[in-house]
């Protein structure tokens, strides 16, 4: 019985961190709905109000950024909306990997050194998963062969 329990841990460990990754890519998009969300819910719109327009701004803010990633070919705009997107990713790895490590590790030393490894690691998951979104770039060379 432990050791099925020990088992069941580790994979919901792991079925978490899965969910971690999938999802860091998605963590800029979140923080604006769920800021924009609780505007509206102060400013008067009520809860359901507040969580229809919180995810109506994160649908767009991701939508928007996601096609304007894809369709620009300026360097520094991609290099822009990348780290705009991965920063916040980072942010979400450090507090996930945080919150882990306090469950399992006694010197907050370590806590801290593992928690920013898990930033690391989160940041560039979303910053390779973002990239990979965009289109091969075209050169002229190659439009020339056709």
């Amino acid at each position: 019985m432990i050791a099925l329990g020990i088992l069941a841990s580790i994979a919901g460990i792991g079925f978490f961190c899965w969910l971690l990754f999938t999802l860091a890519v998605y963590a800029l998009p979140f923080f604006a709905g769920v800021t924009i969300g609780l505007w509206a819910y102060d400013a008067g719109a009520g809860p359901i109000g507040g969580v229809l327009i919180g995810a109506f701004a994160a649908g767009v803010t991701g939508g928007a950024a996601q096609f304007i990633f894809t369709s620009v070919r300026s360097v520094w705009i991609r290099l822009a909306i990348a780290l705009a997107f991965a920063a916040p990713a980072a942010v979400a790895g450090y507090h996930a990997t945080l919150g882990l490590t306090k469950l399992t590790m006694p010197s907050e030393g370590w806590q801290i050194a593992f928690s920013v490894i898990g930033a690391v690691a989160v940041g560039a998951t979303a910053w390779t998963r973002l990239v990979a979104m965009a289109p091969p770039e075209v050169s002229g060379h190659a439009l020339a062969r056709r």
